[in-house]
């Protein structure tokens, strides 16, 4: 029996930039009159996400910058996990020396050193403002920084900046993405999955009676960590691969579907 049901945002619960469904807002909101726990996983920042979550119309909790944050969306904080400052400082040299971008998040402000087509997409497709510091604001912003990002519309020079981090900061930082044009970076240990585990505890949930639903990589670690994990019909394969259950996609609601497929069945 689905006690949690934990829902990434962007190609799951609204395809990217859209509002949600009619439909999904009425599942989520039939979930909550049953009785089954419903919480925001994303890779978004807290302010970005808790716009998507207003229009559920019920209370829930955010799980953000992929598990650093966990706020209720009343802006109770449940549990914090930062970057390591000299983590930050090592990044941000890194991106600087490739003349690459990078972003930093601190107290739910996203701050870049520059403007950039990059920046102008992401706070197109995130609905956010960034305030530009230039590369040294950023070096003197290095505590409390829950995530790094780098937007890039070279794709092999994106992989290659992924898994160069890696291979230099692998002991140290997490590295996923949630969009083909960004790499995202957290302190080591900072997963969606983590973050339900922590939840499921607060809430006393069985890991076994979480269900978690996404789309991309760094939805991976919590599909795998729940009891049911569904992937999205437009997740990419690795994501479909890795969950017994695979619903409708994004467009056709298929979060919808996959609450009543798999939830409110009875």
């Amino acid at each position: 029996m689905i006690k949690l049901f934990v829902t990434d945002i962007d190609g799951t619960l609204l395809p990217t930039g859209a509002a949600v469904s009619p439909a999904n807002v009425q599942a989520v909101q039939e979930m909550v009159a049953a009785g089954v726990k419903v919480a925001i996983a994303t890779g978004r920042m807290y302010s970005a996400a808790l716009a998507v979550a207003a229009q559920l119309k019920v209370p829930v909790p955010i799980i953000a910058y992929n598990g650093a944050l966990i706020k209720s969306s009343a802006g109770e904080v449940l549990h914090t996990h930062f970057m390591d400052e000299a983590d930050v400082l090592r990044l941000i040299n890194f991106f600087a020396e490739r003349d690459h971008h990078i972003q930093s998040y601190v107290d739910d402000i996203l701050y870049v050193p520059e403007r950039n087509e990059g920046v102008e997409y992401y706070e197109e497709v995130i609905h956010v403002k960034a305030v530009t510091v230039g590369w040294d604001g950023l070096r003197q912003r290095t505590r409390g920084v829950t995530k790094l990002l780098t937007v890039s519309f070279d794709r092999d020079a994106l992989i290659a900046d992924m898994e160069a981090v890696r291979k230099n900061f692998g002991d140290r930082v997490e590295v996923t993405h949630s969009n083909v044009r960004f790499g995202e970076f957290m302190a080591k240990g900072v997963t969606k999955a983590g973050a339900i585990e922590i939840l499921a505890k607060k809430f006393g949930v069985d890991i076994a009676d979480v269900l978690a639903i996404g789309d991309s990589e760094n939805d991976l670690p919590m599909l795998k960590a729940a009891g049911v994990g569904v992937a999205m019909g437009n997740a990419q394969p690795n994501v479909k691969a890795a969950c017994r259950f695979i619903t409708d996609t994004c467009e056709r609601d298929g979060f919808a579907k996959a609450v009543h497929d798999y939830v409110l069945k009875d």
